[in-house]
């Protein structure tokens, strides 16, 4: 393929490099000259010229010196609209500060031309930050800008913190029925396959689907304490409960928990139960029906108590609350003093002295009737406290207790029941009540012996699906107390504060 005319000239081997640099003229130092061309009016030159004159007290300009003219023209840049324009701009205001620190006129210093340029002027961070000219802020102060803008975000923080507020309230409020609603939070019901270890589980006699699905709940057995009876209702399931302990799994089913109460292995022969809390007449039935023994044995052999050692007009009390495996033969009496004996244990556990064994059960039965375990030694200093006054121990339990309604499964006593004036209505009497009035727990006869240090007169459960209650030393703090109780009632009309 032929070359190209227009490929470039070969390279000449006997060229030498030197002779180029041979033949530049020799270097001369550039000495700037006082231009004489005068500058353009109304440009910045002018300007500069005629400040500069003014400042040193002449008439006439100075003129600034260059050693040729400028490169650049003022005119356009200023007729020059856009980012162009102002980039520009500054590089012309840069190189008029350049020349007036490089070349002083005669009659102004070096630092009074470098401030006039700087002050007159913005230098490059106009070309970063931009160039904040008067006409953009319309006349309104930078204090005042600031003051709208803080009045705006607090508005703004007001009416997000009104909308969290609200929606804080919705949710405590409503929380429960909207998580039913979008069938959010945990499920009621255990998953299967989770049933692990044994409980023992109590049915009392004339025990329906409601209270055995608390039984259930409270033994571990189910995860919510409805669920139980919810299948029961959903599923159209026909059920007899007989009275007995039965061994149940933690972690059933409603389902699973339905078939173990119904299947004969499960039941405990000779095993029964007195809860906590209970009365002799509310474990009677269940521990005959269990044993398989007529209840008529049962009732005459708590009839005397002194048969036992105990000096009382009643047991009531002596029934200490625990499961209880018998062996087979047993008569009445006999199961009735194993049980009067693990009283005996507890007593003497706690320390009772002898010969006060029936008031501190006394004391130990309001207690398991009337707080939670966690607040029994407060309990037992309220009532210590207004034993020490002569103050009436005004327990809605001991009312109840006397009016033979103490089982209705309700707190508020009925207004028959707080005036009735039997032995144990703490409403009219002052003192403790003619006897115990439930079976208490080795916490209650404990907490009986020490009372928590306190000032409390007063107490009341403000929430009883938590169990919180409040203690107070004066009746105005009570009656704080009273209506938050009176306000939780009146949002859970089925909680359990007053019989129907």
């Amino acid at each position: 393929m032929p070359e190209r005319e227009s490929a470039s000239p070969r390279h000449d081997p006997g060229a030498r490099l030197g002779d180029l640099f041979e033949n530049l003229p020799a270097p001369t130092r550039q000495i700037p000259q006082q231009e004489s061309t005068p500058p353009v009016p109304g440009s910045r030159r002018a300007a500069r010229e005629a400040a500069a004159a003014q400042s040193s007290g002449t008439d006439a300009p100075t003129p600034t010196t260059h050693s040729t003219p400028p490169t650049h023209s003022t005119a356009p840049i200023a007729a020059a609209t856009g980012p162009i324009a102002a980039a520009a701009a500054a590089m012309d205001r840069v190189s008029a500060r350049t020349e007036t620190t490089a070349d002083p006129t005669p009659d102004s210093s070096p630092a009074t031309s470098v401030a006039e340029s700087a002050s007159s002027a913005p230098g490059l961070e106009d070309l970063f930050h931009g160039h904040h000219d008067d006409h953009h802020d319309h006349g309104v102060p930078k204090k005042r800008r600031r003051r709208g803008c803080l009045i705006a975000l607090i508005v703004v923080l007001a009416l997000l913190g009104g909308l969290a507020a609200g929606g804080a309230w919705a949710w405590n409020t409503y929380g429960d029925r909207i998580s039913e609603l979008m069938g959010w939070g945990d499920p009621e019901d255990w998953e299967p396959g989770l049933a692990t270890g044994e409980v023992f589980v109590t049915i009392e006699q004339g025990d329906t689907g409601g209270p055995v699905s608390a039984a259930l709940y409270e033994a571990g057995v189910t995860r919510t304490e409805d669920v139980f009876y919810d299948y029961l209702i959903d599923e159209n399931v026909a059920f007899t409960f007989y009275p007995g302990v039965y061994k149940l799994q933690e972690k059933m089913t409603a389902e699973a928990a339905a078939a173990a109460l119904k299947d004969p292995a499960s039941k405990m022969e000779n095993t029964v139960s007195v809860g906590e809390g209970a009365t002799i007449k509310s474990s009677l039935p269940t521990i005959a029906e269990t044993l398989g023994l007529p209840l008529a044995d049962f009732e005459a052999a708590v009839a005397d108590p002194a048969a036992y050692g105990v000096t009382a007009q009643t047991l009531e009390g002596w029934l200490f609350p625990a499961l209880y495996t018998f062996d087979p033969g047993l008569t009445a009496t006999q199961v009735i003093q194993q049980m009067v004996d693990r009283t005996r244990d507890s007593l003497a556990e706690a320390g009772v002295p002898a010969g006060d064994e029936q008031r501190i059960l006394t004391i130990a039965s309001i207690i398991q009737r009337e707080g939670l375990t966690a607040d029994f030694p407060k309990v037992s200093r309220v009532i210590q406290n207004r034993l020490d006054i002569d103050m009436k121990l005004q327990m809605d339990s001991t009312a109840q207790y006397g009016y033979g309604s103490l089982h209705e499964g309700v707190v508020s006593s009925s207004a028959e029941a707080l005036a009735d004036p039997n032995p144990w209505n703490t409403y009219v009497h002052t003192g403790l009540p003619a006897t115990p009035i439930a079976s208490p727990s080795d916490a209650a006869i404990d907490a009986a012996m020490h009372p928590a240090d306190g000032p409390w007169l007063y107490f009341v459960t403000i929430n009883l699906a938590t169990g919180e209650t409040q203690f107070s030393e004066t009746y105005e703090e009570h009656l704080q107390g009273v209506e938050k109780w009176d306000a939780w009632c009146r949002a859970n009309p089925d909680g359990g504060c007053a019989a129907e």
